[in-house]
């Protein structure tokens, strides 16, 4: 079966036709990808697309999605063909500017806010958060899924978020003025924490927000928290095309290794949060023999290991002393 644009195809035969060519390239979840693809040209939901099986569908349209298809079959993937992917229960968008966001790195959230709410217990306070008093820092944001999501479940807290690539930043800005969060989060361009040294005279990106007026030496963060790049050089062979070819580099790799970034952000971090301050952090699927170790020194507390569905550790969390 090969996909056929000069006669009308209804919606059941066109989907089938996606499927039969996803299949055929061995793409994963194809019947999904294929879905997708044809709920994205038709701008329909997935009961439309069930309840019309026999509808005909235009030309233009049919063109749109078996370009899409075929796209995708060379290992494009669906979510930078449909320019969006659902994060925390908002839709954001992405595109080769930004990684993908992952359902595990949701975990990363849940982390921070549960021990965001024990520390208050600890204080005998209202574990009841809306971050007032918190001031807390996204580093390499990228789509500004996590800083976003925080502002969401965090409606008085002070939020930054970083990142090393404009194009990145210019996306996550565009993801929170479009989900309401613009006048929320701070966007800087920065390596890692550089932006909040001393001697940094950075600029925010979103022109609503003041210029930093940062402390002299003094502890800035409440909760600092990043999915750092962490997939070694050496494994570049090894990865998806999807992953290799189309995410940006500089969000997937954090050295030969993979775990080289920690090295540099634990320390940090270490003198950017204030005493009692979270420290949340992504981990690769076996970069924790590496990583830990980094927190098992005097600055550190209360280190904690949170394994994903799958049973890999997945976030690693300390609480500074």
């Amino acid at each position: 079966m090969s996909e056929s644009n000069s006669s009308p195809l209804d919606v059941r035969t066109a989907l089938k036709q996606g499927i039969h060519l996803l299949r055929e390239a061995r793409i994963p979840s194809y019947t999904l990808a294929a879905e997708l693809l044809l709920l994205h040209v038709t701008r329909r939901d997935r009961t439309w697309l069930y309840a019309h099986p026999e509808e005909l569908l235009d030309p233009q349209i049919l063109e749109s999605y078996f370009s899409l298809i075929r796209r995708r079959a060379a290992g494009e993937p669906t979510q930078y063909l449909t320019h969006k992917q659902e994060f925390w229960g908002l839709e954001f968008e992405v595109n080769p500017d930004v990684l993908i966001p992952r359902p595990e790195t949701e975990h990363l959230i849940e982390v921070a806010l549960d021990r965001l709410a024990v520390r208050e217990l600890r204080h005998g306070r209202d574990p009841k958060l809306t971050g007032e008093t918190l001031t807390i820092v996204d580093i390499g944001t990228g789509s500004g899924c996590i800083a976003i999501a925080l502002a969401k479940e965090l409606p008085a807290a002070k939020i930054y978020a970083t990142d090393i690539s404009p194009a990145a930043l210019a996306t996550a800005q565009r993801n929170a003025t479009r989900l309401g969060f613009h006048s929320r989060i701070t966007f800087l361009e920065s390596n890692l924490l550089s932006a909040f040294s001393p001697t940094s005279h950075q600029s925010p990106i979103t022109s609503h927000q003041p210029a930093l007026n940062l402390p002299n030496g003094s502890p800035l963060f409440d909760l600092i928290i990043s999915n750092p790049p962490y997939i070694g050089r050496k494994e570049t062979n090894t990865l998806p095309i999807e992953v290799r070819d189309h995410e940006p580099a500089s969000a997937l790799y954090g050295g030969e290794e993979g775990y080289e970034l920690y090295g540099l952000l634990i320390p940090e971090a270490a003198r950017q949060l204030k005493p009692s301050g979270l420290l949340v952090l992504e981990l690769g699927h076996d970069s924790l023999p590496a990583v830990r170790p980094l927190l098992e020194t005097p600055q550190w507390a209360n280190i904690h290991v949170t394994n994903d569905l799958a049973g890999i550790p997945r976030v690693l969390s300390a609480e500074r002393t």
